[in-house]
């Protein structure tokens, strides 16, 4: 498990018991020199304030020195009140750790609604600061974690002519998971300078690549955020052919993110990785994959281990991409499922019993022959998922 932090980043965590008493809620991540910061946020309409906040620092100034993640309080929906009080929390962080609060990139999780506690921020604050280069990245992790069963995080080692860079990132979200940049959080530290326009849209693609091709219940949420910075402490430049270097490594690590956001969705026991081709175009593929990976009736299939081929050609009928039904062909893990409008005559539940005991399971569905291909990974649906979020407020 990769566990170094890159060169000029100090983290530290701390409990402000915004939900549950002393428990570790509260999370900094502060480089020593100003970083091209990068953002990709939620499209959901009602967005949080602190995507609101990290939303302009981004935009205007496309340079930050830290980030500040909080768990137990979303603050969203929150209003004026909320904004005002997502700029009070920074303000107190910079004056404690010795930062400018328009240099703090904000991110927050929880119920949505509630107002922060403003005397617990207070309170935590000043130890959050004094923390700062004693948390590890499994420690930062571990603070950010809701529902989660695990933390996550992810990295690389790479070298540019003898110099190495470091890239760490890590990640929380089990429910309300399907990023459209669910209470999904993510953070990238990286010690290569990368000027602001090349980080961007790096992380712009990356994404698209990765957390926007995962999905546990379809939903998503007010807050979703994912953060950038890169500080240029390894004393390394990367420009030019370099860039597609570095981008094809931050895909891989955000790759590793978006898995275990699936891998973990509440009460998660698969893995489907799908994989649609011969579909008419890119976003016809997209739009098949997307219906039969939020299928309730292909999500319980999977997590009562019946090879069902009727559920997902089902999805497909009803997904809207226009296709010949005779010309559909589906696998799921290696074992061809369904052929010219019809089952094929393979003993699958047999040749399928092995297969669909472990957690990653391949669905390949061919549409036609047209260009449209498209990848997404999707969890399954299972009694425990009902009953996270049946008392998730309680």
């Amino acid at each position: 498990m990769f566990t170094a932090i890159p060169k000029g980043f100090r983290l530290a965590v701390a409990s402000a018991g915004f939900k549950t008493p002393g428990r570790k809620d509260l999370a900094l991540a502060v480089s020593d020199s100003s970083a091209s910061a990068a953002g990709v946020f939620t499209t959901n309409l009602f967005k949080a304030a602190p995507v609101l906040v990290g939303q302009d620092i981004v935009k205007r100034k496309q340079s930050a020195r830290a980030v500040l993640i909080n768990t137990g309080q979303a603050n969203a929906c929150t209003g004026s009140q909320g904004l005002a009080n997502c700029k009070r929390a920074a303000a107190l962080t910079a004056l404690a750790a010795g930062l400018e609060a328009h240099d703090i990139l904000p991110a927050s999780t929880g119920v949505i609604g509630a107002q922060f506690s403003m005397s617990l921020w207070e309170k935590a604050v000043p130890a959050l600061a004094a923390n700062l280069g004693t948390a590890t990245l499994e420690d930062f992790a571990s603070a950010i974690m809701t529902t989660d069963s695990f933390p996550k995080y992810a990295g690389e080692r790479l070298d540019f002519n003898g110099k190495s860079v470091l890239l760490a990132g890590v990640a929380k979200g089990a429910g309300m998971i399907c990023p459209n940049m669910a209470t999904m959080l993510s953070m990238l530290l990286c010690d290569a300078f990368v000027a602001p326009e090349d980080w961007q849209a790096m992380f712009r693609r990356a994404v698209d690549k990765t957390f926007n091709r995962a999905t546990v219940d379809g939903d998503t949420s007010t807050n979703d955020t994912l953060y950038g910075l890169a500080n240029g402490a390894s004393g390394v430049t990367v420009t030019g052919r370099d860039l597609e270097v570095l981008e094809a490594a931050l895909t891989r690590v955000l790759a590793d993110l978006a898995y275990k956001l699936v891998r973990d969705g509440e009460g998660a026991t698969k893995v489907m990785h799908i994989a649609v081709t011969g579909a008419p175009s890119d976003k016809d593929a997209e739009i098949a994959a997307r219906t039969v990976g939020h299928s309730p009736l292909v999500k319980t299939a999977m997590y009562g281990k019946d090879a069902n081929w009727g559920r997902i050609v089902c999805a497909l009928g009803r997904s809207g991409v226009h296709f010949n039904p005779e010309e559909v062909r589906v696998a799921l893990c290696g074992v061809e499922l369904f052929k010219n409008g019809q089952p094929t005559d393979l003993d699958f539940d047999a040749l399928l019993k092995e297969p669909l005991e472990q957690r990653d399971l391949p669905l390949d569905i061919s549409l036609g022959t047209g260009p449209g291909a498209y990848s997404l990974l999707a969890s399954d649906l299972t009694h425990e998922y009902v009953s996270i979020n049946a008392d998730y407020r309680s």
